[in-house]
């Protein structure tokens, strides 16, 4: 796993990642449907295609290696606590950005705040901020607005703090879809609303966090993936927009890095399970078993352990988002099994991805 210190020695740098080979990829298609079209017309098919190939994905890479210069330019992080934010906040800082990390644990000694205190750089500041809190969420933005030199701008807000819980629909109460939502949903659009002023006055980055989940379905986890759909469709909506203002949107949709944050363990999925339990009506425990209820319960156990374990490609994706000169729509830091699961979910019948992915998830 790549750690904290290998992070943020890293300079920002193009990665030849997943999302510029399916450009590479795409404009292959393109091209060899061109090359058929001209040899139609008598023109040598191999040829057009080689060339066609080869300028359109010089091009397109070219362009995704052009970033913008850092200087004077601030980033908001939401969700510095720990995982992708704590790292983040790490890594702009030492590339030279001024950061303010939004910690939900800043006042009462959280790990993560104070390990970002710790640098003690006029550069980095720590901010209070729970995303379902108003005060705090105006409070942060004064903080923002008291603390930004005046030749510098706010540039980017990374929507990154989110809650994540587990359990078929049944069996998780609605308080608790209402919490992920307060969070994962609502925290991003208020956060993002609140700093909209500042970021339209620079030009600058809305970077929301999503999630494979938010481009398909899983068993027992209906709470987070409601909120990542609602995060895709709200920021399609926010990134048409703000054209007009030269503000530019960007999805992160990480794979599965479970195994290389916290946001769940083996400890938090015991107490969530002991909780829902619980708080089930008789007639449904009776209905679903014991039996069967451990055995979904397991399974999101080798969930906690498994995926990948390092996060430096998520943290490299966001760093492009903020720094591209032309920053992508979505950026897909996950292995090349996961982008395919995700091609078959949202393009083939919903059979056929029930019968390869569900039913064997079950057994």
């Amino acid at each position: 796993m790549g750690t904290k210190e290998q992070l943020v020695k890293k300079k920002i740098k193009m990665q030849f990642s997943l999302d510029r080979l399916k450009d590479v990829l795409f404009w292959g298609i393109v091209s060899a449907f061109t090359s058929v079209l001209c040899s139609c017309l008598g023109l040598t098919s191999l040829t057009t295609f080689i060339t066609l190939w080869l300028s359109t994905s010089c091009t397109v890479i070219f362009l995704s290696s052009l970033q913008i210069p850092l200087e004077g330019k601030a980033v908001f992080i939401t969700g510095c606590d720990s995982g992708f934010g704590l790292n983040l906040a790490l890594h702009l800082h030492q590339l030279g950005f001024r950061v303010f990390a939004g910690c939900l644990m800043a006042e009462s000694c959280g790990k993560g705040a104070e390990e970002l205190k710790q640098i003690k750089s006029d550069r980095l500041h720590v901010v209070q901020l729970d995303v379902t809190k108003q005060d705090q969420m105006k409070g942060a933005v004064k903080q923002v607005k008291e603390l930004l030199p005046k030749e510098e701008v706010l540039w980017a807000i990374v929507n990154n703090a989110g809650l994540s819980t587990f359990g078929e629909v049944e069996w998780v109460p609605v308080e608790v879809y209402r919490k992920i939502a307060e969070v994962n949903a609502l925290g991003l659009v208020s956060a993002t609303k609140a700093f909209l002023p500042l970021l339209r006055q620079a030009g600058g980055r809305v970077i929301n966090v999503a999630s494979m989940l938010g481009r398909m379905a899983h068993p027992m986890r209906s709470p987070y993936v409601c909120t990542k759909y609602a995060v895709e469709g709200f920021s399609d909506c926010l990134r048409q927009e703000m054209r007009p203002w030269g503000v530019k949107v960007s999805i992160i949709e990480p794979g599965n890095f479970v195994a290389g944050t916290d946001i769940f363990t083996d400890e938090s999925v015991k107490l969530q399970a002991d909780a829902m339990w619980s708080a089930m009506e008789d007639d449904l425990k009776k209905d679903v078993g014991r039996e069967y209820f451990d055995e979904q319960v397991n399974l999101m156990m080798s969930y906690t352990n498994g995926g990948i374990t390092d996060i430096s490609p998520v943290i490299e994706c966001m760093t492009e988002a903020i720094m591209q000169q032309f920053p992508r729509a979505r950026y897909q830091p996950m292995d090349i099994s996961t982008w395919i699961r995700i091609l078959i979910a949202t393009h083939l019948p919903e059979w056929i991805y029930d019968n390869i992915y569900v039913n064997a998830s079950r057994h």
